[in-house]
């Protein structure tokens, strides 16, 4: 974008409620002297004088609430903005124009991207933001709601793509991700918007994700990719507790003196142990009549 032409310039406004008193006393000198009568054409100057100024001087008067600036403009120049609460007045030749520092939130639609991979993604976000330079929000661009609300799609975009939806075989542990990594994405996506913001008088004070899913072409193919590698990492676990239970019970027999096993025994042992550990039925027990070694 182009470099910033115009910054926010404060204006010191007149208190409104002593200029209402000096419009209805002028406007009232005006009506008194027509009431008692001119004298010529010098009185009623003076009569129309104090009329026209009483009415120019209500003229000016405007209100602004809370968290709302007023542009003020002199023949299309840009005279300053100012910032007052309650019922102010400035020259009525003044051209105003009330904007809203409150505040607002921007709520995206949901947008279709390829992330980092190039797995389509579905992904949406909410944006908390309000103006900053008003001079600016005004004057760099021509409509700045409408500007941040594309930008805003456009800085979401590009984030999504610079991360992976979900860590991958050959990815880093320490790797950020979409779905991994919400405040990661969350606080790269507000430096994002902030950048694109800057030029147009904007500040971003919150940005968080409202929405994230495989697009629905790859969906059901990542399910399973996922319950797959839920499966592998639950059968893990159960081996490395069957193995630790094992090397228990080993180790208490032949400690404790209970039995004798040569080699060929422990390992039909621990045959029997992981199979009954790792199973996903219940095991049926067999009963052997005989000994260990028939």
């Amino acid at each position: 974008m182009s470099s910033v032409v115009r910054a926010e310039r404060p204006y010191s406004s007149a208190n409104g409620y002593l200029m209402v008193i000096v419009g209805v006393l002028l406007i009232a000198a005006g009506v008194a002297s027509l009431v008692r009568g001119v004298a010529g054409l010098p009185g009623l100057l003076v009569t129309l004088a104090l009329l026209v100024a009483g009415v120019l001087v209500l003229a000016g008067l405007y209100m602004l609430q809370p968290n709302t600036a007023a542009i003020l403009l002199l023949f299309g120049q840009y005279k300053g903005t100012d910032r007052s609460e309650g019922l102010r007045w400035a020259n009525p030749l003044y051209v105003g124009r009330k904007i809203s520092l409150r505040a607002r939130n921007l709520n995206m639609p949901m947008q279709k991207v390829n992330d980092k991979r190039g797995n389509p993604v579905e992904i949406a976000a909410a944006v908390v933001w309000r103006v900053r330079d008003t001079a600016q929000a005004v004057f760099e661009v021509d409509d700045y709601e409408l500007f941040v609300k594309v930008q805003s799609e456009a800085a979401l975009r590009h984030v999504a793509s610079q991360y992976a939806y979900d860590h991958g075989e050959d990815a880093e542990a320490a790797e950020i991700t979409l779905r991994g990594s919400i405040d990661e994405v969350a606080a790269a996506l507000k430096a994002e918007l902030q950048l694109r913001f800057t030029d147009a008088g904007v500040e971003v004070l919150d940005a968080k994700l409202t929405h994230l899913a495989y697009a629905p072409e790859i969906a059901q193919v990542m399910l399973r990719r996922q319950q797959a590698e839920a499966i592998i990492s639950a059968r893990k676990k159960i081996v490395e507790g069957a193995v630790s239970m094992v090397e228990a019970a080993l180790k208490g027999l032949s400690e404790r003196e209970i039995v004798d096993l040569d080699d060929e025994r422990k390992a039909a042992m621990v045959s029997n142990l992981l199979v009954v550990l790792c199973s996903d039925k219940d095991a049926q027990p067999i009963l052997n009549a005989g000994t260990l070694y028939n």
